[in-house]
């Protein structure tokens, strides 16, 4: 596709970078406007949202690398270059998750309208993020040999994609599966039951979608448990469980309270 999105030659902004850029102030604004809604400074919500941002990018970029351990062994100055893709969601989730705990634990903001503003935004910059995915070619989707009327052919050199194949866009099917989680959660918000439940909800919903798409992904996803599963698949049916026993305690647990959310 467009791995730059602006070349003038001294001067490149690449696609991925842009959209990236364009997730984090899409998932700032939205943050905001859920904490102002929640009575929650957000001014606190911006300073977490920036601890946030760069473990995110730090765990992700991590979790990359560590799937890819030889090609990076092999060229070490490429672990830097993210603006080429190589971001794995699930990394940042853990490492931001870290941050975000101790954050809350600091300056005692509350864990469940802040995980709830967390299942707003993630899903809306994760399906911006993936455009950028799409345009460098990156977490590309098996062949499928013109079967599919949707399917895409990368030609671009610079691409990270197989070229003059056609192939599974799976970056646009996370894309599309992160909008729709995004317009059910934002749907949900006002008839929450309680704290938590868009977050888990957005985690329940993330996990399964995740996992499907896994089954179109044509590159290297890393060791493949029973020669089945990536690492990524195992990590979205676990934290779709999880998710799944959570909203099934926290509801028992309103109900037994008989609290409204609070919001």
């Amino acid at each position: 596709m467009h791995p730059v999105l602006i070349d003038l030659g001294v001067f490149k902004i690449h696609t991925y970078g842009f959209f990236i850029a364009m997730a984090v102030l899409a998932g700032m604004v939205v943050s905001r406007f859920e904490a102002r809604r929640l009575d929650i400074d957000p001014d606190k919500v911006v300073d977490v949202f920036f601890y946030v941002v760069v473990a995110a990018i730090v765990g992700s970029r991590l979790f990359y690398i560590l799937t890819n351990l030889d090609f990076f062994m092999a060229a070490p100055l490429e672990m830097v270059k993210i603006w080429n893709g190589g971001l794995v969601f699930y990394g940042g989730f853990i490492g931001a998750a870290l941050v975000v705990m101790i954050y809350l634990r600091i300056y005692r903001l509350p864990l469940g309208k802040m995980a709830d503003i967390a299942g707003l935004a993630l899903p809306l910059g994760h399906a911006i993020g993936r455009i950028g995915c799409f345009f460098a070619g990156c977490c590309y989707g098996k062949t499928c040999g013109g079967d599919i009327p949707w399917g895409v052919t990368f030609r671009h050199p610079d691409s990270l994609a197989p070229l003059y194949v056609q192939i599974h866009p799976t970056q646009l099917y996370s894309s599309l599966s992160n909008f729709f989680i995004f317009l059910v959660v934002f749907s949900l918000r006002r008839h929450k039951q309680f704290q938590g439940q868009l977050f888990w909800i957005y985690v329940l919903i993330y996990g399964i979608n995740r996992s499907i798409i896994e089954i179109f992904r044509g590159d290297d996803r890393g060791t493949m448990l029973f020669d089945t599963l990536s690492i990524a698949q195992v990590i979205g049916i676990g934290s779709a469980g999880a998710a799944l026993l959570m909203l099934i305690v926290l509801g028992r647990k309103h109900r037994l309270s008989g609290n409204n959310a609070g919001d």
